[in-house]
């Protein structure tokens, strides 16, 4: 008999402990669903709000598109623009006009545009764009779209606070974009090199036939300004030229009789610092002027 009273008990002690689990994982259960059922309401609640607002968010940060900037991109923008800024001050000279010569058949725009971009972060005011079959004259503004894309890329939004006068060639049009350090980039073709000498002498020729001038008034001053444009751009110090062909390939032959040409394989896939060992080569060139 007493055995039997201990099973019954036994038994009751097991009924409890099976009683008290269930019983807490019914509140469990209980305070977990009651804490979805406040979350929806809650999410039900405040969601008309969020959607109200969001209108007015979207207003502002169209009037502001560098609000939502992405702080690591324009930390990096900064870092190359303070890197080709400190690398321009550490020549020993800097040439104020550079020229670009493409010596090759199809030009690449992305990679004439960085080294557009690239000459003006170092300080370079002045960049002549050549190539010998006159594209990138007739698509000069596929040219200028794409230094202005590179320029943001590389610069940054700070690059936006300064115009660059892009000079259209044979005519005195100009067009005002923003890239930086209010550079001037000029597009040049063979009809700005012999060609144009040509146009010169004959214009004078008629001036004098026509007795607008006279012969002796004619002097190689006059035929320099006239061959200037009276833009004031100065000669170009500079010359980097792209592609196997030794030759200047009639590149501005009355404007460089004292410019340094510096030669490298193509253009195409050039790097910064293939323009910088460019830069610091010239810096390197003795001009002993005739002594």
């Amino acid at each position: 008999m007493a055995l039997l009273y201990g099973l019954l008990w036994r038994f009751l002690l097991v009924l409890v402990h099976v009683n008290r689990a269930l019983v807490s994982w019914i509140r469990v259960r209980l305070r977990s669903w009651k804490g979805r059922l406040w979350e929806r309401a809650m999410t039900a609640m405040l969601l008309p709000l969020a959607l109200a607002g969001f209108p007015d968010h979207q207003k502002k940060l169209n009037r502001n598109p560098g609000a939502n900037a992405n702080p690591v991109t324009e930390n990096y923008a900064v870092s190359r623009r303070s890197r080709c800024l400190s690398d321009g001050r550490s020549l020993e000279k800097l040439p104020v006009h550079i020229g670009l010569l493409v010596a090759e058949e199809e030009p690449s725009y992305t990679d004439i545009a960085n080294l557009v971009v690239w000459c003006m972060a170092v300080g370079i005011s002045n960049v002549s764009v050549y190539d010998n079959h006159g594209i990138l004259r007739k698509n000069d503004s596929r040219l200028l779209e794409e230094i202005v894309r590179k320029q943001q890329d590389f610069l940054g939004g700070d690059g936006s606070k300064y115009n660059v006068e892009f000079l259209s060639n044979g005519t005195d049009k100009h067009q005002h974009h923003v890239v930086s350090c209010r550079p001037t980039v000029k597009v040049l073709s063979p009809e700005d090199g012999k060609q144009r000498i040509v146009k010169v002498a004959q214009q004078l020729c008629r001036s004098v036939e026509n007795k607008e001038r006279s012969s002796r008034d004619i002097s190689v001053t006059m035929l320099d300004m006239m061959l200037r444009e009276s833009k004031n751009i100065p000669e170009p110090e500079l010359v980097v030229k792209f592609g196997p062909v030794e030759s200047t390939l009639g590149f501005l032959p009355w404007h460089i009789r004292l410019t340094e040409f510096i030669s490298l394989p193509s253009h195409r896939n050039v790097s910064y610092e293939d323009l910088l060992g460019a830069l610091q080569r010239y810096c390197d060139c003795q001009q002993r002027l005739g002594q």
